[in-house]
């Protein structure tokens, strides 16, 4: 019985139904393939075939996007497909909820929300904890989140100012004698920090709070010796921090502020044999109130979808085998 064929019909305005289907239809052959249905669009009537099962499951995937449309979004790829991968593994997700999650607006307009369940939790953790730590692996938002969240509570007056720091080290390369004074020495280690702030807060005004010390972008050797009172800090790659650096940097914080601390734990450029302060920070940390730890996997994964299938074959290729997995591995060869 649970095998029988049925169809259901559910409406999609047709205006919503070409944001919905995407270019070519190229969305619904996903949801086809995935879910095992077969979909057909006659003038808005949507009807879908397949088991009772794979039916209610494209139905919802359909609904949801249909409703994402109707909040004025453009559907993405990225929606879709971490619909289907969440659906497929029996995963409850509501991203009308998540999309209603607004951090603010870029220089051109853009809305910067949360885009899944991984990157909502995070987004709120920020908002109720003193020191996040946010891990995870690279495009799943874990720095322009923090950003974006930094620079609204600038804005809204929560914090008199916003502090950016990173490791200085090279990532697998000798770079050799930078030309020019100090800060261009710094500048392409701080690249990625800039080029969030340009898009979210633009350059002009960007310029003129650093200039005035209220934005400061520096490397993390430069945090010594301070105490940072109302500020909003964020420091980023931090797995490339050794145990002196971390434990510095979390006593340099003070009254009124508010930090959070990013970082790929598969992505170490320190020496060899080097331990991680991020590593020893998460085991020295991990019962001490006020300090949430989220962890983001490749299904948060915001960039290009190759991206997301290239961290999870990284994923796959080094997560440590058992006995029986390493057999099945040897048979198939």
């Amino acid at each position: 019985m649970d095998n029988a064929l049925i169809t259901r019909e559910i409406e999609i305005e047709g205006e919503h139904a070409r944001n919905v289907f995407g270019s070519f239809d190229t969305f619904i052959k996903d949801i086809e393939k995935r879910l095992h249905v077969t979909v057909v669009n006659r003038d808005g009537k949507i009807k879908l075939m397949g088991t009772q099962a794979c039916v209610k499951n494209a139905e919802d995937v359909l609904k949801q996007l249909y409703a994402l449309s109707k909040r004025g979004n453009q559907v993405t790829r990225q929606q879709v497909n971490y619909l289907l991968d969440e659906t497929q593994e029996q995963e409850d997700v509501n991203l009308v909820q998540i999309d209603q999650d607004l951090i603010c607006h870029t220089m051109n307009g853009k809305p910067v929300k949360p885009k899944t369940a991984g990157q909502k939790k995070y987004v709120d953790a920020i908002r109720n904890h003193m020191i996040t730590f946010g891990l995870g692996p690279a495009g799943t938002g874990k720095t322009y989140l923090a950003m974006a969240m930094a620079i609204t509570a600038f804005k809204n007056n929560d914090v008199g100012r916003i502090i950016l720091t990173r490791p200085a080290i090279e990532a697998g390369e000798k770079l050799g004698f930078l030309p020019g004074d100090l800060q261009s020495k710094v500048d392409p280690y701080l690249r990625p920090l800039y080029d969030a702030l340009y898009q979210i807060m633009g350059a002009d005004s960007f310029q003129k709070n650093m200039e005035k010390g209220l934005i400061e972008v520096a490397p993390l050797a430069y945090m010594r010796g301070r105490t940072l009172d109302n500020a909003y800090i964020i420091l980023d790659e931090a797995q490339n921090t050794t145990s002196a650096q971390m434990k510095m940097f979390l006593t340099r914080i003070g009254f009124g502020s508010k930090v959070v601390i990013t970082g790929d734990r598969t992505q170490k450029d320190l020496a060899e044999n080097t331990v991680s302060g991020l590593d020893i920070a998460l085991r020295v940390l991990a019962h001490v109130d006020e300090i949430a730890f989220c962890n983001l996997t490749a299904k948060d994964v915001v960039r290009h979808p190759l991206v997301q299938k290239i961290v999870k074959a990284y994923e796959d290729y080094e997560t440590p085998k058992t006995p029986v997995q390493k057999k099945k591995g040897r048979l198939r060869k």
